[in-house]
């Protein structure tokens, strides 16, 4: 039994790039291009580029900084808990960078981490290195292989139309406070600010017992 989540509006509240904009005071550039990534509306690779690009030559502790403070999403530490607890593994799959990973892994214990990585030259930001594009499921279906977990096992809990491929690969599709194009092509949709709501679906989906707090 397999959980994929996205990361950023899923498992941390928060984009992490308009954030870091702010240090440049392009806030509303970068939130403009990352809106329509995650409506579907440019070409999502494109858009990631164009963001790092703008945000060129930020220090790299800053950057780390901004990522530390990413607040965790409501119910996701009870949710990946109790998961763990009932002997699921637990994937991300993000569009996000490895300096926002390591907390999340040591926090929510999960199994796995595919993300992109941001490029830095004397300190300073200088790109980014693409390995998880708008084709999550690419990425993710490398270790589920490995693992052997079967697609009617697999939960993914997304919220952009950067994570709808991630759908062909499950059994149980969850979108979570998410853009209209991915709730069409969810199982369920789960609107509740509370990641740890998604205990009750998948007790009912798989017809399990796992404890929840409500």
């Amino acid at each position: 039994m397999l959980v994929i989540f996205d990361v950023e509006g899923v498992l941390y509240d928060e984009e992490y790039l308009p954030i870091l904009a702010e240090k440049l005071n392009k806030e509303s550039e970068i939130w403009e291009i990352t809106k329509q990534g995650i409506q579907g509306k440019i070409n999502w690779e494109d858009g990631l580029k164009t963001r790092v690009a703008a945000l060129k030559g930020l220090d790299e502790k800053v950057c780390q900084e901004v990522s530390d403070a990413l607040p965790i999403m409501t119910g996701a530490k009870e949710a990946c808990r109790v998961l763990k607890e009932a002997g699921w593994k637990i994937m991300a799959v993000s569009g996000g960078f490895t300096l926002m990973m390591g907390r999340l892994k040591e926090e929510l214990g999960l199994d796995y981490v595919y993300c992109n990585e941001l490029l830095f030259k004397d300190g300073k930001l200088d790109g980014v290195k693409i390995n998880v594009d708008s084709d999550k499921a690419k990425s993710a279906i490398v270790k589920i292989q490995e693992w052997g977990e079967k697609k009617e096992d697999i939960v993914c809990v997304v919220d952009g139309a950067n994570d709808v491929k991630l759908f062909d690969i499950c059994g149980l599709g969850i979108a979570y406070r998410a853009q209209d194009v991915v709730k069409d092509l969810a199982t369920t949709t789960l609107e509740v600010k509370d990641l740890s709501k998604i205990l009750d679906i998948i007790n009912k989906h798989f017809k399990l017992e796992l404890k929840t707090s409500a």
